[in-house]
């Protein structure tokens, strides 16, 4: 079974909406990376009921994007957040290499800094 390296990305946003054992096993796979065989002699199911809940699982993840876009916004956001970081670069060493304005320096400055602050969240 192949990974989409997606999944672990949607488990953070939406793994609180599925069962315990759907994460679990989601997490095992996926962050911990155990096989299948591995996960169902721990759980003491067959490899194909491991596979089976995963797969289930994963559908529930991407039906929950699809409706909710959580993760897509984030993404949005974070690449918005960089755009807005590299702008305030751009003016901070504009201003600085012309000799315009300290003031200047000190908006684009803090633009950045609360850029990488929301980024860090």
């Amino acid at each position: 079974m192949a990974k989409n390296l997606e999944v672990p990305l949607l488990l953070d946003f939406y793994g609180e909406m599925l069962t315990a054992k759907q994460r679990d096993f989601l997490d095992l796979y996926y962050n911990e990376d155990l096989s299948l065989s591995e996960i169902a002699e721990n759980e003491g199911i067959t490899r194909q009921g491991v596979r089976d809940a995963i797969k289930r699982a994963e559908v529930q993840l991407f039906d929950m994007e699809s409706k909710l876009h959580l993760y897509e916004r984030f993404n949005n956001l974070v690449k918005g957040l960089e755009e807005i970081s590299k702008c305030a670069d751009e003016i901070y060493n504009y201003n600085l290499n012309h000799s315009l304005s300290r003031e200047i320096n000190e908006n684009a400055a803090r633009i950045k800094s609360l850029a990488e602050y929301l980024s860090e969240d």
